[in-house]
């Protein structure tokens, strides 16, 4: 067992939370959710990934994603 997973109880480990803001804290909570590392998986293996999918993830995790353009025709 490494020394950050033996001491993943010391308070000191966590002092930085005190100065995240509500964002910070929510990404977090999310990156270290299974089933959100799932998901995201899911999204990035995704050669184009489907609005269903976008969609999807949007909903359940509160994502927002930037608008995908066409790509520049020649």
């Amino acid at each position: 067992m490494s020394v950050e997973q033996s001491q993943w109880r010391s308070s000191e480990n966590y002092d930085y939370v005190d100065r995240l803001s509500a964002s910070d804290i929510a990404w977090e909570w999310l990156r270290r959710n299974p089933e959100y590392q799932r998901d995201y998986r899911k999204l990035s293996g995704a050669r184009e990934p489907t609005f269903n999918l976008l969609e999807r993830a949007s909903t359940r995790w509160g994502l927002r994603f930037p608008r995908c353009t066409a790509p520049a025709r020649n």
